[in-house]
């Protein structure tokens, strides 16, 4: 019973074969395949940065160029973005399945839905299974082994049949999914900030007051437990708002958002509890194109530049973080079997 107990109270980090105690993080860099900078900038932030791992938005125009790009460098950590929203106005993309076979993800104009809402209420998760293993086969097809799948904007985690369906696809390839089943301090913390912020406003909040558990965590434990033991890596948190950073300062040069930045994610690191943790970024350096299609430009080339500073680096050094890839943690994991 005692061993039991030490066993179940281990970090997945510790049981991956990570040192006690240790700090491991995977810094992802996400939809790569969006546009031609959003590659430009992964490959970067990747070959030249702190960044470890990248996922490709299978739906999008440039995925198949990243992919094949992505062979000249053998190695690189890739997984999947896994896509049922289209969130900008100006440009969008649609389900790889065809709107004939899912009917339900497609909106009025024939692309993917705007908004996590209304997928959820439009489409079944037979759609959504159809679609995923769609984007799956196309990486395949094109020769690239995905190390893991992810959820872009989260749609996967917004209903426990479409959770089940992200579940079933990645047991039916043998690709790990992207799910933090630990602690969850960070992510904990990030979904809290709606709430502290309206509290704040009325007056009624305090430092380290006791705020509620948001409910897409109540089940996180149970579910990462059932993860683990069919085989696939779980992480201990998950970062994913470093796109909501900015100055309080307005307006701010592309420099000082980069410098807040960097100090965030140094203060997001030093926050972190032991464990493996994924830091969602996305890096693509803001061109008159880009600006053309997500307001988002100076945001997402502010994360470039902070994978690329040295003063990130040294600091990641220094604190003796460990970066890893979900290729190494998947690869840990089997070992274990």
């Amino acid at each position: 019973m005692g061993q039991m107990q030490v066993e179940s109270s281990k970090t997945y980090a510790e049981k991956l074969g990570y040192p006690k105690g240790k700090k491991v993080a995977i810094f992802h860099v996400d939809d790569a395949g969006m546009s031609y900078e959003s590659n430009f900038g992964t490959f970067q932030a990747i070959q030249n940065g702190v960044a470890t791992s990248c996922s490709v938005m299978m739906p999008c125009p440039w995925a198949a160029t990243f992919l094949r790009e992505s062979k000249v460098s053998p190695g690189i950590d890739i997984g999947l973005h896994l896509v049922l929203t289209s969130e900008w106005k100006t440009y969008r993309w649609e389900p790889l399945a065809g709107k004939s076979l899912v009917p339900g993800l497609t909106d009025p104009e024939g692309a993917f839905w705007p908004s996590v809402a209304e997928v959820v209420r439009h489409a079944s998760a037979e759609e959504v299974y159809l679609e995923l293993k769609a984007q799956i086969d196309r990486a395949l097809q094109i020769g690239v082994q995905p190390t893991h799948l992810d959820s872009h904007m989260g749609t996967l985690f917004a209903k426990p049949e479409y959770l089940e369906t992200y579940l079933k696809v990645g047991l039916e390839y043998q690709i790990p999914i992207m799910f933090p089943g630990g602690r969850n301090k960070l992510i904990t913390q990030s979904l809290q900030l709606p709430l502290v912020k309206e509290l704040k406003e009325k007056g009624a909040y305090t430092e380290g007051m006791e705020l509620p558990v948001p409910d897409i965590l109540e089940e996180a434990e149970a579910f990462g437990k059932r993860i683990w033991e069919l085989g696939f890596p779980v992480l201990d948190d998950l970062h994913s708002i470093s796109g909501d950073w900015k100055p309080e300062k307005s307006p701010y040069t592309q420099e000082e958002i980069t410098d807040y930045k960097i100090q965030k994610f140094k203060e997001t690191l030093d926050t972190m509890d032991p464990g493996l943790a994924m830091i969602i970024v996305h890096c693509s350096p803001a061109t008159e194109n880009f600006q053309h299609f997500s307001s988002s430009g100076r945001s997402r080339q502010a994360d470039l530049e902070a994978m690329l500073s040295d003063e990130l680096k040294s600091y990641i050094d220094q604190e003796e973080i460990i970066l890893t890839t979900w290729r190494e943690v998947l690869e840990r994991r089997k070992r274990l079997e």
